[in-house]
């Protein structure tokens, strides 16, 4: 009986959520940067739970998942945000310093094949979007 409790013990701590890292909070204060942009890229929880990684300026910056969001710290200027290799989802962004962008990132596919979808979207459903999600990363470029 104990064997048995113990195992049950050990299938449910490994359904345990994670906490959310440090800079969860702070991320999640929305502050601007004055002499740099922000952009917030959010993955509904609702969205499949497909694996996307993410490419900036032509750069790989970070794999996404369902129910995640990343901070990006930019220069002023024009970013290209895409998915990776044949995934043909992507926007551009014309970014100012102090400017806060929020892009709302869906995922469809079949197998292996991923699409990524980006939508730049109103400050108010782009902070619920951050606020249900957890941090994957801040990027500073």
């Amino acid at each position: 009986m104990t064997r048995y409790l113990l195992i049950v013990l050990l299938i449910l701590a490994g359904c345990a959520q994670l906490p959310p890292p440090p800079d969860d909070a702070a991320a999640k204060k929305f502050e601007t940067v004055p002499d740099r942009s922000l952009i917030y890229v959010a993955r509904p929880g609702s969205d499949n739970d497909f694996v996307a990684l993410v490419i900036l300026d032509g750069e790989p910056i970070e794999t996404t998942y369902h129910g995640t969001y990343m901070r990006i710290i930019v220069a002023a200027g024009a970013h290209h945000i895409t998915g990776f290799a044949g995934d043909g989802g992507s926007i551009r962004l014309n970014t100012e310093p102090g400017e806060l962008h929020f892009i709302n990132m869906t995922t469809s596919g079949f197998l292996s094949l991923n699409r990524s979808s980006f939508e730049l979207v109103d400050a108010k459903y782009g902070r619920s979007l951050v606020l249900g999600g957890t941090l994957t990363n801040e990027i500073n470029r």
